[in-house]
């Protein structure tokens, strides 16, 4: 045994003779990079996950995996999941049914939680999780078969049919009540980095035919206006660092601003007076559906010129990935995505960022759509802070660093629990670069070989601590 150990010392002290530790240093480091590169993933008809209903639970995980892989592999840091398409739900809830989208069946069980596995996935790669709800659609298509724990079951006298769907009236209490505890519930029970809606309030138009409840267009907008303050107040009392988005139609009126057309009038018809939200800063960001092109009667430019202008918080325009070679849009190659993503990096005093819809665009490599987004993003990003909430940074983490052939090997530990992510910068000769942006459990990482290092702690504010430095 003695000679065994011996060998072993030796063994050792030869392994560690070769590794470069590096050590403390006070150089300046610049900000870590910063930009929402967000992505929706629509349930609902199976638009982007799962493919289609019925997979069993290993294989939609599998299909969630490399997603998020895709995601993390072009930098991109954020996911917006759809959790509750028309009264049911993603995930384990005692109020609401499975959606069918799932199983096949609305009510069953796909044999796991589906937003507890993708924060989970998510959080491990430093993606974050927004959970998108519909507050009010109550079923996509009237036909659809139903459980028997379905809202049109359950208080169906909340629900109005409209066209070839059904609605919950927003103008009842208690249906704006059921959709508000859906969303707290999810706040509470999950650890979601935000809450996402868009702009399923009133129906979309079907055939000149009003949604029947006796209102005006002016009091359905106050019933909206009253339900997202209402909901950001609620939000921010539970967990303030969770971030609330919202995502309406991209033109707030027709002719606003004036080089604009639009078929649909949001502020009218569906009860969406968004600038309003906006302005009163009942939201953590606004994603309107800028899904048009640069140039045209509904210009992406002169749209989110004008929607960056209404107000202090951030503007992350919604792009149309998906009409990449479509029926929609024939045209449209990659570029258009690309450029207008850079042209969101250029206007706006307010933090940049941008969400793609959706997801399977980027799965299926539109037009090498992947390839054009690895240089747009070159390097990781954080998501930009919310200073209006909290601006107190977390402490700074230790950490070690130690050359090893061509790569660093990197360990850290957190040194206070408001640390939810690890920013890694990495100096070759003088050129800072952020390399990394990871889940604090990972508790390390390997990068190309550096010359030096930071080490950032990252809290769910988005707040970032003072680098801890590191030189070979």
């Amino acid at each position: 045994m003695r000679y065994f150990l011996l060998a072993l010392s030796f063994t050792f002290a030869g392994f560690t003779s070769g590794a470069e530790y590096y050590h403390p240093s006070q150089e300046k480091v610049p900000t870590v990079t910063r930009e929402f590169r967000g992505a929706w993933a629509a349930v609902i008809y199976n638009i982007d996950w799962p493919s289609s209903s019925g997979l069993s639970a290993a294989t939609q995980q599998a299909e969630m995996r490399g997603i998020l892989d895709r995601m993390s592999s072009l930098n991109m840091n954020a996911l917006i999941f759809q959790v509750r398409p028309q009264c049911d739900a993603v995930y384990a809830s005692s109020a609401e049914p499975w959606s069918p989208w799932l199983s096949g069946t609305m009510g069953q069980s796909p044999g796991y939680d589906p937003l507890d596995f993708t924060i989970r996935e998510a959080h491990r790669r430093g993606i974050e999780v927004h959970a998108w709800f519909n507050p009010f659609r109550a079923l996509s298509n009237v036909k659809s078969s139903v459980s028997s724990s379905h809202i049109t079951k359950v208080a169906r006298q909340l629900t109005k049919p409209y066209g070839t769907c059904v609605w919950c009236d927003p103008a009842q209490p208690e249906a704006r009540t059921r959709a508000m505890n859906s969303i707290l519930d999810v706040l509470k029970r999950y650890d979601v980095d935000g809450i996402h809606i868009d702009d399923y309030f009133y129906p979309y138009p079907q055939n000149g035919e009003r949604f029947n409840d006796g209102r005006s267009n002016e009091s359905r907008r106050a019933v909206v206006d009253s339900f997202v303050q209402n909901m950001y107040s609620q939000i921010k009392r539970s967990k303030p660092w969770a971030r609330v988005g919202i995502s309406p139609f991209g033109i707030w009126k027709p002719g606003v601003p004036s080089s604009t057309t639009a078929g649909l009038n949001a502020y009218e018809d569906l009860g969406c007076d968004a600038r309003k939200w906006l302005a009163n800063g009942w939201c953590d960001y606004m994603a309107p559906q800028l899904y048009w092109r640069i140039s045209g009667p509904q210009s992406y430019t002169a749209l989110l010129g004008w929607w960056r202008g209404q107000g202090e918080r951030p503007v992350w325009p919604g792009i149309a990935s998906a009409r990449i070679k479509s029926s929609e849009d024939p045209g449209r190659g990659a570029s258009e995505i690309v450029n207008q993503i850079q042209y969101s990096r250029t206007i706006g005093k307010n933090y940049v960022g941008h969400m793609l819809w959706s997801v399977k665009s980027i799965m299926q490599n539109r037009d090498n759509l992947c390839g054009s987004l690895k240089t747009t993003y070159a390097y990781p990003a954080l998501v930009p802070p919310m200073p209006w909430i909290n601006r107190t940074p977390p402490s700074t983490p230790r950490a070690s660093g130690t050359a090893s052939g061509n790569n660093t090997v990197i360990t850290w530990q957190k040194t206070d629990n408001n640390t939810a992510k690890i920013a890694v910068q990495s100096r070759i000769g003088n050129t800072w670069t952020t390399i990394k942006i990871i889940g604090v459990s990972n508790a390390g990482a390997t990068i190309p070989l550096a010359d030096a290092i930071a080490i950032s702690a990252v809290d769910r504010y988005g707040n970032t601590s003072t680098p801890n430095i590191l030189r070979k």
